[in-house]
């Protein structure tokens, strides 16, 4: 609708003025989501190449969909690296200053990724050729504040997979079957949460970065500092743990993965990662938090 129409119909005619409004949105939705773009090649090969250009976590969350394209075939996972990124400020300050992956974080990612029984190649996309790229996320239609980081995937590529089954499997590191293991980013806080009541408890770690850490260690001064030389020690530690505690960070995507005994604090501004499956839970408000903390304590 052009000014004069719109105007006019919605002195003459408000339900018709809704109506178009409605159509011109949903034509709108359909024009950016341009799901032709999607070209699905034959299940025949023995092996499918995915291109991800997104955050560490992003890409765990959409191994379940390279899983369920590849079926019984293997993977081979291409990152790429030095991306900008153009999240808002509720993020926070993020550790890899201002793209969504860099090469430090793929060799980080490289151990676990290819620990994974059908992955048999991770490595810094350099225009290989790719048969599914993960990228068109970045241009959906959706409203990614908002939703399940996993069905995403799900939704641009016509798959489906059991979310509440792990989708990472290591070996748990049993050196920490007595910590509650934290993670907590700088962003993406629920308001009035405070962590301090956690004092109550014993062994506390904290792993993420350094930042992170002096933030924590001031309502948490007993909380010790773990750190890994890649991100499958970081997995093996959160599948060792006795309680996993984290926002919506890269390590919570592990611990979701994995299905370890996981609590989320949620930013209700951008609920868009879900808890599914045993042994999760997730929280916004601080009394739902301290209950769901001591009932965990008493298992």
């Amino acid at each position: 609708m052009n000014f004069f129409t719109r105007t006019f119909l919605k002195a003459t005619d408000r339900d018709l003025y809704h109506k178009i409004k409605l159509q011109e949105r949903d034509q709108l939705f359909l024009n950016k989501a341009n799901t032709g773009r999607i070209v699905f090649p034959a299940h025949t090969k023995p092996s499918y190449s995915f291109k991800h250009s997104g955050n560490a976590g992003d890409i765990i969350y959409s191994l379940p969909a390279a899983f369920a394209l590849a079926d019984n075939a293997s993977i081979e996972l291409f990152l790429n690296v030095d991306q900008p990124m153009n999240y808002s400020v509720e993020r926070g300050k993020h550790p890899l200053n201002g793209v969504m992956l860099s090469s430090n974080m793929v060799a980080m990612l490289q151990p676990l990724l290819l620990s994974q029984s059908n992955i048999k190649k991770c490595a810094i996309y350099q225009n290989q050729s790719i048969d599914y790229d993960f990228d068109v996320i970045r241009q959906s239609a959706f409203d990614t504040h908002s939703g399940s980081i996993a069905r995403w995937y799900f939704l641009h590529f016509g798959v489906n997979a059991d979310l509440g089954k792990p989708w990472l499997h290591v070996t748990p590191d049993n050196s920490f079957n007595d910590y509650i293991v934290i993670a907590r980013s700088l962003g993406y806080h629920s308001p009035g949460i405070d962590y301090s009541f956690l004092n109550k408890y014993r062994n506390l770690l904290f792993v993420g970065v350094p930042e992170e850490f002096e933030e924590m260690k001031q309502v948490l001064p007993s909380i010790k500092y773990q750190t890994v030389s890649n991100f499958l020690e970081l997995a093996e530690l959160i599948a060792g743990c006795r309680l996993f505690i984290g926002n919506q960070s890269f390590p919570f995507s592990l611990a979701e993965a994995l299905k370890v005994k996981r609590i989320l604090e949620i930013y209700y501004i951008c609920p868009n990662v879900i808890v599914e499956g045993s042994n999760g839970y997730d929280f916004c408000f601080q009394a739902q938090f301290e209950k769901i903390v001591s009932r965990l304590q008493q298992q």
